[in-house]
């Protein structure tokens, strides 16, 4: 056993005075988490300045979080490791229906509304006929699956961003699919908008070069009797930001097409199935 710290045996000196009979996850999760910091301070060599800017900044992300606002989930989104997380715990057989990021806007227990139905109560926006079937690997129409579905208005806000300005429920729903497994509904066209960018995270953003910007997306949350629940975003197919969503989010699978079609409800008609992966 290291009885003594040495930059040699740093790695050692901590993982090594863990207490015999602790919980064996923990012990696999902290060995490995005190390994790999390790590493990063040495390879990166890291002066005592950078170090204690480092914990400052940990400081005043925490300082920021809140009811409304979670700073660290931000940080994590866009480093990578919310994307990263979410794809080593949903993998899946080839051809399902990829998994991203559930976002911080979701609610629960969102109005159920009837096939057809139009989810946007504010009046704004361009409107679209959202449509598709819900099917397994083989292409069986499911019947029950509930289909959680929410977006940004046309402003780019979410309902939960602006109470009092928007009203409650806007762009929300739940619809449960029938024996052919299809649904519809009719929403807005999404738009871009920036995640919060006054924080720390977005200071270290704009010290890296990049901007805030998320790519236009409707969310979804798919749930179905013996199947995986699938957790994603359908993205605007000519967005700018497709490839340099700030969180990461955008996967190829994902990217949907809009097709205008000008007719007397809708303006814009945006087609995806759901195939869902079995437990």
């Amino acid at each position: 056993m290291t009885e003594y710290f040495t930059e040699d045996a740093s790695v050692a000196a901590v993982n090594d005075r863990m207490a015999v009979g602790i919980n064996p996850r923990v012990r696999e999760v902290m060995t490995c988490l005190v390994k790999n910091l390790h590493a990063f301070v040495k390879e990166a060599r890291i002066t005592q300045e950078e170090w204690e800017f480092a914990i400052r900044f940990l400081t005043e992300t925490g300082k920021i979080c809140s009811d409304e606002r979670q700073e660290f989930i931000l940080l994590s989104d866009t480093l990578g490791v919310s994307m990263l997380v979410d794809a080593i715990n949903n993998r899946r057989e080839e051809g399902a229906t990829e998994n991203t990021v559930l976002g911080p806007f979701h609610v629960a227990d969102a109005p159920r509304r009837e096939m057809g139905d139009c989810i946007t109560l504010d009046g704004k926006g361009e409107s679209c006929v959202f449509e598709g079937k819900v099917v397994d690997l083989n292409g069986v129409p499911v019947e029950g699956a509930s289909i959680d579905v929410w977006s940004d208005n046309a402003e780019g806000y979410y309902d939960v961003q602006q109470p009092g300005v928007q009203p409650r429920w806007n762009n929300r729903g739940i619809f449960t699919t029938g024996a052919d497994g299809s649904y519809r509904f009719v929403g807005i066209k999404p738009v871009s908008y920036p995640i919060p960018d006054d924080g720390p995270v977005g200071k270290m953003l704009n010290q890296l070069g990049r901007h805030p910007y998320r790519p236009a997306h409707m969310h979804y949350i798919v749930t179905a009797l013996g199947f995986q629940k699938v957790v994603t975003h359908t993205f605007v197919g000519d967005d700018r930001y497709l490839s340099s969503d700030a969180v990461f989010g955008v996967k190829a699978t994902l990217i949907a097409p809009y097709e205008w079609i000008g007719d007397n409800r809708a303006i814009w008609r945006s087609s995806f199935d759901f195939v869902l992966n079995p437990v």
